[in-house]
């Protein structure tokens, strides 16, 4: 069977663990910069990353941390990552293309550029925590994060990662979880966080509940 080990999670000015219950706040005037102390070590050229980037690095070190998970950038691990969302990289095309009409039709930045794709933020973490495994981007307009998830339960059935994050960033809000197997019985119905991550609900909501999880049934 499939269990969370690890929530990390970021909403309301907020950001933390679901397993542990940590719970941080972030700077008003510039929550990203907040995120520096998630890191086990220095993230190269954090401050050059899109919004989106910063958030979904920033989720997984603390659904890592949830997990106790150790990683480098050195240390090659078999853990994939999936992200979900129902826009894919559409703010970032929007901001690139803006950029390119007020340069004259002619160039953009290639930072900007760079992010253009939905999987850039996936890739950024995946080089920063060492991730070796399957990485892609799944695209959902109804429950975008429950198909991130049916995705990583099948990559674990089939043996192609020992552990998977799977998660999303949305507005100010991201979260990713780590998926592993067990062979062990879990909860009578299965993983409670299963369950509630197979909602259609907001992702605000869904961190809600993750986050009263730990309190009304233990994980």
């Amino acid at each position: 069977m499939t269990a969370v080990s690890g929530i990390g999670w970021i909403a309301g000015g907020e950001h933390g663990c679901a397993r542990t219950g940590e719970c941080l706040r972030s700077d008003g005037n510039d929550p990203t910069a907040a995120y520096k102390g998630v890191f086990s070590h220095p993230f190269k050229n954090f401050g050059r990353l899109d919004r989106t980037s910063r958030m979904t690095a920033a989720a997984v070190a603390l659904a890592l941390r949830d997990a106790g998970r150790s990683y480098a950038p050195e240390k090659k691990q078999e853990i994939g990552i999936i992200g979900a969302g129902s826009e894919g990289s559409l703010p970032a095309d929007l901001l690139y293309f803006r950029d390119y009409v007020e340069c004259g039709r002619t160039l953009a930045r290639g930072n900007l550029f760079i992010y253009t794709l939905p999987s850039s933020p996936l890739g950024e973490a995946a080089i920063h925590f060492g991730l070796a495994g399957p990485l892609l981007f799944a695209s959902n307009a109804v429950a975008p994060l429950a198909a991130a998830i049916s995705l990583a339960e099948e990559m674990l059935q089939f043996g192609e990662a020992e552990a998977m994050l799977a998660g999303m960033v949305q507005g100010n809000d991201a979260l990713y979880l780590v998926l592993s197997r067990t062979e062990k019985d879990g909860p009578r119905g299965g993983d409670p966080a299963l369950g509630i991550a197979g909602q259609g609900a907001s992702l605000r909501d869904l961190i809600r509940e993750f986050r009263m999880l730990k309190e009304k049934r233990g994980m």
